[in-house]
């Protein structure tokens, strides 16, 4: 107990260097995978803000072809780089003590040059050593201007499940 009340007291700032982040869309012909280990995000949990940058060129898909197509026809990575959110956590309330509580967070989501409000459900763990973050969502491609082309709409979902996982500690 007295090691969670001394890392509670001492650090309010938290940053995870390597997040996972994995979208899965499930389409006609064939399901569409890719993970993500390079995002990063920071947190403090005095203020309950967050933050966190998914590098968009670090997705790895089964099929090089996949990657390539992902890369230069619908998120184009060279003009778009990153993802990336901004919020607060509404209703963490950093108690110091080990548990699990369910959160929201409330922010602006930018992918593709697009920035929209969201409100994205998940959880927050804490332990003696870290706080760990899970949430997984859905993001509609017409809401951040990707566009299917006609000959691929079998290919591609409309919509993709992404899952996100961070493991922070003090900073």
């Amino acid at each position: 107990m007295f090691s969670v009340v001394a890392l509670h007291a001492s650090a309010q700032k938290y940053v995870s260097e390597k997040g996972v982040i994995t979208f899965f869309s499930e389409a006609a012909i064939e399901d569409i995978k890719a993970d993500n280990l390079k995002a990063s995000s920071m947190m403090n949990i005095s203020t309950t803000d967050i933050a966190f940058v998914v590098p968009i060129r670090e997705f790895s898909f089964e099929k090089k072809l996949m990657q390539e197509h992902f890369n230069e026809k619908y998120l184009e990575s060279e003009k778009y780089p990153k993802a990336t959110f901004s919020g607060k956590l509404d209703g963490f309330v950093s108690t110091g003590a080990p548990g699990i509580q369910q959160v929201k967070a409330k922010g602006k989501l930018a992918i593709h040059g697009v920035t929209k409000e969201v409100e994205i459900s998940g959880t927050v763990e804490t332990t003696t050593q870290h706080i760990l973050i899970k949430s997984k969502f859905i993001v509609r491609l017409e809401d951040y201007k990707i566009k299917i082309p006609q000959l691929m709409w079998q290919n591609i979902a409309e919509q993709v499940e992404v899952s996100v996982e961070f493991t922070y500690k003090p900073h």
